[in-house]
């Protein structure tokens, strides 16, 4: 039986925006090290699509993306540390 091609694109764009946001998390931190501001409210919609992306997959192409987002999680919280109390 051959393989279910119709999860290839969902699971390329889904990595794709994973890793889109992994770079702008490094932008981000780069800034915040060099002692600029930031404003990161836009995140929170980019997350949202990641994690609808996620969810419109089927379980096991969806847990190949985990060690991506696991990534993504740490950076995450690394760069809630070096941010700023408000």
């Amino acid at each position: 039986m051959p393989p279910d091609t119709s999860l290839i694109m969902p699971s390329l764009t889904a990595l794709a925006s994973i890793e889109a946001m992994r770079g702008t998390l490094a932008m981000a931190r780069a800034l915040l090290e060099g002692g600029r501001v930031v404003e990161l409210a836009g995140l929170e919609v980019e997350a949202a699509g990641i994690c609808q992306a996620l969810g419109g997959l089927p379980q096991h192409a969806a847990r190949a993306l985990r060690p991506a987002m696991l990534t993504l999680m740490q950076e995450v919280e690394a760069l809630a540390l070096l941010m700023p109390e408000r």
